[in-house]
């Protein structure tokens, strides 16, 4: 590290000049602001998918100030936290404008991160060099979900408690481990006040450090390698004399504009949520939560909120049935593996061994636990994206054109298991939901082989762009 150096400026600089590099000389802000705005060069090609990337860190934001607010009046104490929500919404100013636009902006941010993931996967935004900014991302989906559940417990309404319960008790099918580790996480053996008190301090503090950290993370990761486009081209590999992308735009002033339009969209269906339709059917806030919670009547039908049903319906499809045919499942897999891939010998070995275990498990333990397993993977295997992903270019422009089908039926299936994990539980919606279980992992499992087939549009060396 050189010695301390102070640019001089004349006498007759402008004091704001002044400022600004009193502050340089100690903080590197102007090399910040080029490096991630006015002289990041992004893909002059971007589409309306961009746009959620920047609206889920509006909606952290509006999440972070309006939490900040709530606690000043929350009450994290079984027998005050129901009352003290009613306080905010009857008693204190805008109290209840505020609780609106958080609990809106609960089901605001995952809206904008699905989406966001949706443009991750029709661009192969995860695809070599951009791995590690989609494990970021999974993170900070995960973190979310964490977020969501131990914030779900705190109005302590009926749904939020006996969801909670019913969420916690999951964890007991988890075998020799499982008993303990329920207790463990309730710091009681019901939820109770402990429980409470647990999940308000990882909702308000630990957690919110941590999905800071990896949004940040993210951000940095992205900005390293540049960010993705439509057409999946590397606008890195044509520059000019100077080093500039000829298909890349300063992200300040031309996307920020492009964001503020999107930001502005958005505001105006978050506010028609927000002041018209707050509780949304009972999708956002259930009418159940306007109940006390009450540990000796148990509601006629327990759900998730809206967006952990699609996982809870595969936890749910996993039934004893529903067993032999996993069973036959993983054995085609595994026969798969063995006889249709490039795996090493020494892998294939490993395959039959790691199925033959599982086979042997699912013949062992009950089938909730396995639909534990099967909900934890179907969360977690959105990290293995860019090693299953075989294809030869990143974009759908440029895949086979039944490669679109392939990723509507996904869509669709992942739909229709969230419509059914609101539903109560019926002979048809569980072989509905098990059938639509296994086009979701199926997409992800299979995709090493169904991803490569097809033939492929040549890709442009330079991005496509039709200016308007």
């Amino acid at each position: 590290m050189g010695a301390f150096h102070e640019k001089k400026l004349p006498d007759d600089a402008p004091v704001a000049a002044k400022a600004l590099n009193w502050v340089d000389s100690r903080f590197p802000l102007t090399a910040t602001w080029k490096a991630h705005l006015s002289e990041y060069y992004a893909p002059k090609n971007f589409n309306f998918w961009y746009i959620f990337g920047s609206l889920a860190l509006l909606v952290l934001v509006i999440q972070i100030v309006t939490g900040i607010f709530l606690v000043m009046h929350y009450k994290p104490d079984a027998n005050l936290a129901f009352a003290s929500v009613e306080y905010i919404m009857r008693d204190v100013p805008w109290g209840w404008l505020v609780r609106y636009m958080h609990s809106t902006g609960a089901s605001a941010f995952f809206i904008v991160v699905y989406l966001h993931m949706v443009r991750g996967l029709l661009y192969g935004s995860y695809r070599k060099p951009r791995e590690l900014v989609w494990l970021f991302g999974v993170g900070i989906f995960l973190c979310l979900m964490g977020e969501a559940f131990f914030g779900y417990l705190l109005p302590w309404g009926q749904m939020s408690y006996w969801g909670a319960q019913v969420i916690v008790n999951l964890f007991g099918a988890i075998p020799f481990i499982g008993p303990d580790l329920s207790l463990l996480i309730r710091g009681d053996y019901v939820v109770s006040d402990a429980t409470l008190n647990r999940f308000f301090s990882f909702h308000v503090i630990a957690i919110p450090l941590v999905l800071i950290g990896l949004v940040a993370a993210h951000i940095i990761a992205l900005h390293e390698v540049g960010s993705n486009n439509p057409d999946g081209v590397e606008i890195k590999e044509k520059t000019d004399e100077r080093g500039v992308p000829l298909d890349g735009v300063p992200f300040h002033p031309y996307y920020t504009v492009h964001d503020i339009f999107g930001v502005s969209i958005f505001l105006l269906v978050f506010s028609a949520v927000v002041f018209f339709a707050p509780e949304m059917g009972g999708y956002f806030l259930e009418y159940n939560n306007f109940i006390p919670a009450d540990s000796l009547k148990t509601p006629p039908h327990i759900a998730p909120v809206w967006y952990f049903t699609p996982f809870y319906s595969i936890l749910r499809a996993t039934t004893a049935d529903f067993m032999g045919w996993l069973i036959a499942g993983v054995a085609c897999y595994v026969a798969l593996l063995v006889f249709k891939s490039r795996l090493t010998a020494k892998l294939k070995i490993v395959a039959i061994v790691i199925g033959l275990a599982i086979i042997a498990g699912m013949l062992v333990f009950d089938a909730k636990f396995w639909g534990v397993v099967l909900m934890g993977l179907s969360v977690v295997i959105l990290g293995g994206l860019p090693w299953l992903d075989h294809s030869q270019v990143k974009s759908i422009r440029y895949r086979p054109s039944w490669h679109k089908y392939v990723y509507l039926v996904f869509a669709i299936a992942f739909v229709i298991l969230g419509y059914l994990g609101v539903q109560p539980p019926t002979a048809i919606g569980t072989t509905v939901s098990q059938v639509c279980s296994f086009i979701y992992l199926g997409f992800f499992l299979l995709m090493p082989w169904w991803s490569a087939a097809g033939t492929f549009k040549p890709v442009p060396e330079r991005v496509v762009y039709h200016p308007h």
